[in-house]
């Protein structure tokens, strides 16, 4: 396993106050850090509507000339304009703290703001497995805004599932990270084996979107 620089390290420790969660997998053990893989998108998700423009009055009065209105700032990074992988990974008892990485390869500067959805995937067809990641409140929510090229992470805690019983746990090994990036529709599966639990015990909890790269592992 490699070992995390001491930025990650403080980002380990900070995220050590999750340990007190009972967390899952379902956008996630054993004693060593899995392999990080490929990311495959999902189907796209469904495009947005747009309505028609309303008729003029036809006895509307002209319009005097004005200031123009402020421009719109960034729209949200859809997922199809990001790249995911995992970053460094870092044990402590009974857990494994992992970075993902969300880089802008578009053209177009976006943003991203809040929680990715996480959780445990695999099978054939990859479905879903267990709980879906608890969100961590140790850090605020920030917008984050990444112009192209640009990196924001964020922390993943997976609790080892060999700490619960296997009547609990209902262990099964899992083949991806199934991630939503902050209010997309559209998942992400990034390749990483690791074992979950198909019953309702949670092993995952995920950190806010910050600015900047967790490393690379």
């Amino acid at each position: 396993m490699t070992i995390a620089p001491v930025h990650l390290a403080c980002r380990v420790i900070a995220g050590a106050a999750l340990g007190s969660l009972a967390v899952l997998s379902a956008a996630c053990g054993t004693s060593s850090a899995p392999p990080a893989g490929t990311a495959t998108t999902a189907s796209p998700a469904a495009p947005a509507t747009t309505s028609e423009p309303a008729a003029a009055s036809p006895t509307a009065s002209p319009v005097s000339a004005s200031s123009p209105a402020a421009p719109a700032g960034p729209a949200p990074c859809p997922t199809r304009s990001l790249g995911l992988k995992a970053g460094l990974s870092q044990g402590t008892a009974g857990s494994l703290y992992t970075v993902i990485d969300f880089t802008n390869i578009s053209e177009v500067t976006c943003t991203l703001y809040g929680y990715p959805g996480v959780a445990q995937a695999g099978g054939h067809p990859v479905t879903q497995i267990g709980l879906a990641a608890a969100e961590s409140h140790v850090s605020a929510r920030q917008l984050v805004t990444l112009a192209p090229g640009a990196v924001a992470s964020a922390l993943l805690q997976i609790v080892d599932a060999g700490n619960f019983a296997p009547s609990r746990c209902g262990p099964v090994k899992a083949s991806y990270l199934q991630i939503y990036p902050p209010n997309q529709t559209t998942p992400v599966y990034l390749s990483y084996a690791w074992q979950a639990c198909s019953k309702r015990v949670r092993l995952l909890t995920v950190s806010v979107v910050v600015p900047g790269s967790g490393g690379s592992s």
